[in-house]
């Protein structure tokens, strides 16, 4: 919890930060007068003034803001009227307007470059080592084993862009997937779930029913003082029978202990060579409203498949800031696509996610290491940016439609107007904050 709520806060003082830094420092290369810079929204609890600005956090952490010298925020005396930011010529206030969300997107560059320059780059096939039984993935056909070579016609390369792409067209008709089978034939896949609760399902928890991992039938990992520990099992141990009938697979083991909880089982297993043997009940525990068995392992990998779906490479500097661009521009085009679909109500709005799944996200990439965490601010900064340059009032996108307008007639909108579009745009982002607080509420506490 400690963890979660440090990679959080720290998250969002440097993308929040940075991005107001943006608007503060073109805004004085402009000659435009800064009065505030705040991070966070709601009444400071802690200022400090340097260079004329009060520098202050407040307790919101939703966001942030520059107050400038502004006319239409109150009286300004004479000598600060060439300084007001609604003075100035269109051009200059659509720069003001453009430098955060830019610098937001120039971050993201910044940080997947010293990401993979530092700690190289891991790419993964989109190549399927599981398919869990009643899935989404398994009504469609997808077997262990298949390659994934293209989404819609769509060439994919790597398993985050073949699952980003699946997911991303599920609600808008059928998806097919070109595969080729383990055995080396050409395939397809088809997932017709549109506007089914299944579809619902995948956006709530982002789980098609594939990972591109194996397992074998061998423990990984033991949880302490868990059912598993307590029978003797350990790490490496491979499982061989349970109630004298033989395992088949991991999966076989999963499904016998989920069906068992409370029940006395006889479990054959190996260990260096030698058959051993040794009984335990499974915990009971309620998942999704049912009570299934648990005794605290996890599968082991299988290292051979491993090596063919992974690789692991380091680039030059150079290559990795091209990298870097790449990647940035890729998920620039993912998330305005995403908004798209979601306006056309071809995605479900459950993909939206708010500041709980942001916190809970920092916490686990923390966890995972520096790498991970840092290519996760990026992605939250191109995200932060794509958001913010969108065209709608009370957004920096809204704010630069205006000022285009403005530059394009020769005269601003009309006031009626302005506070109109003001009034919807403070509705539509309050209605997409309260659905991404009930998606972040529903998909953590549900």
């Amino acid at each position: 919890m400690l963890l979660t709520i440090v990679a959080f806060i720290v998250a969002i003082l440097l993308l929040v930060s940075l991005h107001e830094l943006g608007h503060l420092v073109v805004a004085r290369w402009c000659g435009v007068k800064v009065l505030r810079f705040s991070i966070g929204f709601g009444k400071p609890f802690f200022c400090i003034k340097r260079a004329n600005i009060e520098w202050c956090l407040a307790p919101i952490p939703l966001g942030g803001y520059v107050k400038m010298v502004d006319t239409r925020e109150g009286d300004v005396s004479e000598a600060d009227l060439p300084y007001a930011f609604d003075q100035q010529h269109p051009l200059k206030r659509i720069a003001i307007v453009v430098a955060g969300p830019l610098t937001n997107l120039i971050l993201a560059v910044m940080l997947y470059a010293a990401s993979f320059s530092i700690g190289g780059i891991t790419q993964i096939r989109p190549w399927i080592g599981i398919v869990e039984p009643a899935s989404v993935a398994a009504d469609a056909g997808f077997q262990s084993g298949d390659r994934i070579i293209s989404v819609n016609g769509q060439t994919v390369t790597e398993w985050t862009d073949a699952q980003a792409k699946i997911m991303l067209n599920l609600d808008s008709g059928k998806v097919q997937v070109d595969v080729i089978t383990a055995t080396g034939q050409p395939a397809q896949r088809q997932l017709n779930i549109a506007g089914t609760d299944a579809a619902d399902n995948v956006a709530k928890t982002s789980y098609l029913g594939i990972m591109p991992f194996k397992v074998i039938n061998q423990i990984g990992m033991v949880v302490p003082d868990s059912v598993a520990a307590k029978a003797g099992l350990r790490t490496g141990d491979t499982l061989l029978t349970i109630n004298g009938r033989k395992l088949i697979n991991w999966q076989d083991w999963v499904d016998s202990i989920r069906a068992s909880a409370g029940a006395k089982l006889d479990i054959t297993y190996q260990r260096s060579g030698q058959k051993l043997q040794t009984s335990l009940r499974p915990d009971a525990v309620l998942e999704n409203g049912t009570i299934i068995g648990q005794v605290g392992v996890g599968a082991m990998r299988d290292k051979a498949w491993d090596a063919q779906i992974r690789r692991h490479y380091q680039p030059s500097f150079f290559q990795s800031v091209q990298l870097a661009m790449q990647r940035t521009w890729d998920y620039i085009t993912l998330t305005l696509s995403m908004f798209a679909k979601l306006l056309t109500g071809q995605a479900s709005l459950h993909y939206l996610s708010g500041p709980l799944t942001i916190a809970d996200v920092a916490g686990k990439t923390a966890a995972i290491g520096w790498q991970s965490y840092t290519e996760f601010l990026a992605l939250v900064s191109v995200s932060l940016g794509v958001l913010n340059l969108l065209p709608v009032p009370v957004l920096d996108g809204g704010h630069l439609l205006y000022y285009a307008i403005e530059w394009i007639r020769g005269k601003p909108l009309s006031l009626r107007i302005q506070e109109i579009g003001l009034r919807f745009g403070i509705a539509a982002m309050l209605m997409l904050m309260l659905v991404a607080f009930f998606n972040d509420i529903t998909r953590l506490f549900g």
